[in-house]
């Protein structure tokens, strides 16, 4: 296919404005083979043929493109964002964004030569530059780019409102591509939104486990200190975890155990510790009480220079059972408004993620280890159905029925060449880990080998067999045990503590001040309200609520403060992401009539009415959580002879 100079010129232009450089160069050298540039009379009648099998990208491009612009701007012209397969002519999405309301246009297309042909006949430079058109290879898409996608605005605010559309009738022939993009979308969608908070019960959980252990954690060795103390003095690090897979490698980890620095997830400890393998680190992250079992025991000499790191939010019993024989533990926190409110940096610095595999990892790589090795990582259910090693602490299979095991997700195995059984949790926990092994390795800081033999396939590691990783990487033994982690002084633990006391305090107080100035807005705005039904003109009532939502935006206002609100970010996020998803339900909708658009706003306050009823619960459940779960911080305080200063705190108005 020849284009004349100008039409060159043009693609050029277009070309320069994508903000993908793989697409761009991939564009830039595509042969055009497979389609046939077909012009008709009118400039808006642009279609393709395809020589492959004699198809076209439309029937009747003008007729199509104008049932599609109907569509769109009755049914859809709120949305923010729309998704579509395939680029088709590229002149609907041209149409589309006159369009102020669509502030991205997505759009997926596999047959890049399409987007080759048109870059050459319509100028989308502008589009393309202020991203509004975002195009996506079909062919080159990894689960990062979807959860980057997914997990920003407004993006993730209208997560909810998603569909995917195809531009023509000529991509149903893409079925398969089709779901899968429609899958991981879903999935990455689904994945944001957890990371965000889904659950306002296990964020008051974690607020009262956190003030409890507040105490403990604050007088014993930072985190921070452990980074800056343990870095680059070994350059292999071997993460045990506990999938069916693990117990294989017990012996070759036994024989290399002094080579490398072994960090355990707190499942495999007590299965380390019978097989005397004693690891450098063990690490707990889950807040429920059933976690506190992997330490309900006494392995006496053996715990001796184990460094256990649990969270912050770890359930009281776990701290019980790691007192019970003088372990060396400490508490750390990741990502927590509460902690940051309360300013203990040098506790901050575990990983994200929701396995302990995840902050295992996260851990090794601030220790600046050159490899990574994954043992017993399997992240999916053997052939028998086994979920872990028959030495677990609570058995080796988990929680469902195994004759039910077909009913799972499959997923592509070690190796690369079968298909195992996961579950959504094992999924998430995967996807994760390849997240923070792709930039580990984008950074080129450390080289991983998942050496499970077993298992699903984790993209980004190296798969190889245990003993010869072992044998190729660990030469010399560890000068170990590794040095001790220095406690912070007395005198700023001191102070350490008497802050956090006195800005719990500060956060008692602003939930009583707020949940009264919450409670007076509502029950105004809630007053208003109910008088609407004594108002039978639609243009009065539809004043009375504009007014109301001006009132609404006026309380927002102070929860998006996020200086003023930090000590209650942790329990409101959950409530508030859930509430803003299903809010932009209502935000899409087109009213076309005065009755419509009176319902809509109706509608608008009502919701808003119910949210802050559930806000000042939220607040009224925090301000309980603060004074239930403060003794233990007033307890060390009294021990510390630092009475006088804790009623001066308490007494303050």
């Amino acid at each position: 296919m020849k284009f004349n100079k100008n039409q060159i010129a043009l693609f050029s232009k277009n070309l320069n404005s994508l903000d993908d450089p793989t697409l761009k160069e991939k564009l830039k050298g595509l042969a055009i083979t497979h389609y046939e540039l077909i012009l008709g009379k009118d400039s808006l009648d642009i279609n393709l043929k395809d020589k492959r099998n004699g198809t076209f990208l439309y029937k009747d491009a003008i007729k199509e493109l104008d049932v599609m612009l109907k569509t769109y701007n009755e049914k859809y012209l709120l949305y923010p964002v729309l998704y579509f397969y395939g680029f088709g002519n590229g002149i609907l999405f041209k149409a589309l964004l006159k369009n102020k309301h669509y502030e991205h246009l997505v759009v997926f297309e596999k047959e890049l030569e399409i987007i080759k042909i048109m870059f050459h006949l319509l100028d989308f430079s502008k589009e393309l530059k202020e991203n509004r058109l975002l195009l996506f290879d079909a062919n080159n898409l990894d689960l990062q780019d979807y959860y980057n996608l997914c997990s920003r605005d407004p993006f993730f605010t209208f997560s909810r409102t998603y569909f995917l559309e195809l531009s023509s009738d000529y991509y149903e022939k893409d079925q398969e591509e089709i779901l899968k993009i429609n899958n991981n979308l879903i999935k990455n969608f689904k994945r944001a939104i957890l990371s965000n908070g889904n659950d306002s019960k296990d964020a008051l959980q974690g607020i009262e486990q956190f003030i409890y252990n507040l105490p403990v954690m604050l007088t014993r060795a930072p985190y921070q200190n452990l980074l800056k103390q343990r870095a680059e003095l070994s350059d292999t690090a071997i993460i045990v975890s506990t999938g069916p897979s693990l117990t294989k490698q017990l012996d070759t980890l036994k024989q290399y155990a002094n080579k490398a620095t072994i960090i355990a997830a707190d499942s495999a400890y007590p299965i380390l510790a019978k097989h005397n393998i004693k690891p450098d680190y063990v690490l707990s992250l889950e807040r429920i009480f059933s976690t506190s079992k992997f330490f309900d025991n006494n392995f006496e000499e053996f715990d001796k220079n184990i460094l256990f790191i649990t969270t912050h939010l770890t359930h009281p019993q776990t701290i019980k059972n790691l007192k019970s024989n003088n372990r060396n533990f400490m508490l750390a926190y990741r990502k927590n408004q509460f902690a940051t409110y309360l300013s203990i940096n040098q506790f901050d610095g575990l990983h994200e993620g929701h396995s302990v595999a995840n902050i295992a990892y996260g851990l090794a790589g601030l220790l600046r280890h050159k490899n990574i090795i994954l043992i017993g990582q399997d992240l999916a259910y053997a052939k028998d159905g086994s979920s872990h090693p028959k030495e677990h602490v609570y058995g080796s299979y988990d929680a469902i029925d195994r004759d039910k095991i077909s009913y799972h997700l499959q997923t592509l195995a070690y190796g690369g060449k079968e298909l195992v059984y996961t579950k959504e949790a094992w999924n998430l926990f995967r996807h994760v880990l390849e997240k923070h092994i792709f930039q580990t390795k984008q950074l080129k800081l450390c080289v991983t080998y998942n050496c499970t033999e077993g298992g699903a396939r984790i993209e980004g590691t190296i798969e190889k067999p245990f003993k010869e990783v072992c044998e190729t990487l660990l030469k010399e033994d560890l000068k170990k045990p590794f040095p001790k982690v220095k406690n912070l002084s007395q005198d700023k633990q001191n102070e350490l503590l008497l802050k956090a006391y006195y800005k719990i305090y500060k956060s008692i107080r602003h939930c009583k001040d707020f949940k009264e100035e919450l409670l007076k807005s509502y029950n105004y705005i809630l007053e208003s309200f109910s008088n609407l039904n004594l108002i039978s003109n639609l243009n009065e009532g539809k004043e009375i609520l504009n007014y109301l939502v001006q009132e609404i935006d006026k309380i927002k206002v102070k929860f998006e403060d996020g200086k003023n609100m930090v000590d209650l970010y942790e329990i409101l996020r959950p409530l508030q992401t859930q509430f803003e998803l299903n809010l932009a339900r209502i935000y899409v909708l087109n009213p076309k009539t005065l009755e419509d658009s009176y319902n809509k706003s109706l509608l608008w306050v009502k919701e808003h009415i119910e949210f802050f009823k559930m806000v000042y619960a939220h607040i009224e459940a925090q301000e309980k959580a603060l004074i239930e779960n403060i003794s233990p911080l007033e307890d060390e305080l009294d021990q510390r002879n630092l009475e006088k200063w804790k009623e001066k705190i308490k007494n303050a108005k």
